[in-house]
């Protein structure tokens, strides 16, 4: 009998036209994610104008989605790693396009908070599933990669949600913006047919021929053998707990880790809600403000990408200790009066300093935990940090009304910066406790005999 080490045979695997279709699909879903999520931002000059909200009630209705997020992370991440991810995708895709299409038939900032909040749960969840899901098929050698490239569709659907906003909303109001989330409901029948299961979950429910039929997918070259026992590195507990995140010396680089993710979720959407609005403010026409959040999400996909192409490199940690620290600084600059196109430089930087960083994030901690506890890390990670996300708009808001001037907003939001500078700095300062290994080290990087 034999025993394969499933974690050697992925990451030695080529990328091949499984690995293409996986990251297709998967940025596909992150792409309407991030058009429902950031579409708040597009409609809200709109929305305080029809409603006649002040920039406070306009903040707590942003902060609605956001709150369902860290509701969806805490608790789809821990779901999946019980019932699959598969299934769970399935389930907040369902969630975040269905109630994002009936927010458009909202008539009250209360049904328009409610629907949002329900479709957050949907967003909040998917994210560390897909995220997940893309890190364990992914070859070692260009994971970061293809994580923030799958990521990077957040940035796209972004972009799409500024450009579907400019071309829609001055014939059939903000409303039409809303419909176009339909979409992916359409094309669920797809998703349930093309993506796979995680086949630590498989591995765990004892579906070993499913396993490895995947496992051929993964690396064309492998030949499952009679009574083959699948290794992955470690024994996966059956009951997940949040306390395994904090275990085997994860706890200071956990604590670390969440309140990064804080930091760079309050800066990541106190700009998505409130940039339009303040550079409307500031003097700008709706659809010159609406470019400026086009530029800071075309900002994000060059971070996202760059940024993991150097992860695979020199390390997620040390990109990710730059990022904040370029993010806090290009916050800070655009705090002086600056021409239009030193504007839009300053503006696509934050975008890839930010929000790039964030996807960056996710890749760094689907590494950091081990596959049974993965989701459940990631969600949690997710989970704390969307109370940055549910403060940043609550913070725009707060200055927005305060008529402070739109420096001091800039200069507000490159704080959180300079914090995730310090976590990042705790975080690579030291390794995790090594366990030992259940399985003695294999003579083959992939196949261990017995």
């Amino acid at each position: 009998m034999r025993t394969l080490d499933v974690n050697a045979l992925i990451d030695g695997a080529r990328f091949n036209s499984f690995h293409g279709r996986l990251l297709f699909w998967c940025a596909l879903i992150i792409v309407f994610d991030g058009y429902d999520l950031v579409i708040y931002g597009v409609v809200l000059p709109a929305l305080m104008q029809d409603w006649g909200l002040s920039a406070v009630e306009a903040g707590f209705l942003g902060s609605c989605a956001l709150f369902g997020m860290m509701l969806g992370a805490l608790f789809f991440g821990p779901l999946s790693d019980r019932i699959g991810r598969r299934k769970t995708i399935m389930a907040c895709v369902v969630l975040f396009s269905g109630f994002t299409v009936i927010n458009a038939f909202a008539r009250t900032p209360v049904e328009f908070a409610l629907c949002r909040f329900v479709a957050g749960l949907g967003i909040g969840g998917v994210m560390p599933n897909v995220v997940a899901l893309m890190n364990e098929y992914a070859p070692k050698k260009m994971r970061s990669t293809l994580v923030a490239v799958m990521f990077s569709g957040y940035s796209l659907g972004g972009m799409l949600s500024a450009g579907l906003g400019m071309l829609l909303m001055p014939r059939w109001g903000w409303q039409a913006v809303f419909l176009v989330a339909v979409i992916p409901l359409l094309i669920l029948p797809l998703l349930v047919r093309q993506l796979p299961e995680s086949l630590n979950f498989l591995v765990r429910k004892g579906q070993l021929d499913r396993a490895r039929g995947l496992l051929q997918k993964v690396a064309p070259d492998y030949r499952p053998q009679a009574e083959e026992q699948l290794y992955l590195g470690q024994g996966p507990a059956r009951k997940v707990s949040v306390l395994q995140v904090l275990q085997e010396g994860r706890s200071l680089k956990t604590l670390m880790l969440w309140l990064a993710f804080f930091c760079c979720l309050l800066m990541v959407y106190a700009l998505s809600s409130w940039l339009p609005k303040l550079m409307h403010s500031a003097g700008y026409g709706l659809n010159s403000s609406l470019a400026f959040l086009l530029v800071l999400n075309v900002g994000a996909i060059f971070g996202a990408i760059g940024g993991g192409w150097l992860g695979d490199r020199i390390g997620l940690e040390r990109v990710l200790l730059g990022f904040f620290a370029l993010g806090a600084l290009s916050l800070s600059l655009l705090a002086l009066k600056s021409p239009l196109w030193v504007l839009y430089l300053l503006i696509a930087i934050a975008g890839a300093s930010t929000i790039g960083t964030q996807i960056l994030a996710n890749a760094c901690a689907v590494q950091f935990y081990p596959p049974h506890i993965r989701s459940t890390g990631l969600g949690w990670a997710m989970g704390v940090g969307r109370t940055g996300a549910i403060i940043g708009p609550l913070l725009g808001g707060a200055l927005h009304g305060a008529q402070l001037p739109l420096q001091v907003s800039f200069l507000a939001f490159a704080v959180p910066g300079v914090i995730g500078v310090l976590a990042m700095l705790v975080f690579s300062g030291r390794p995790p406790a090594r366990q030992p290994s259940p399985v003695p080290a294999a003579k083959h990087p992939q196949v261990e005999q017995r």
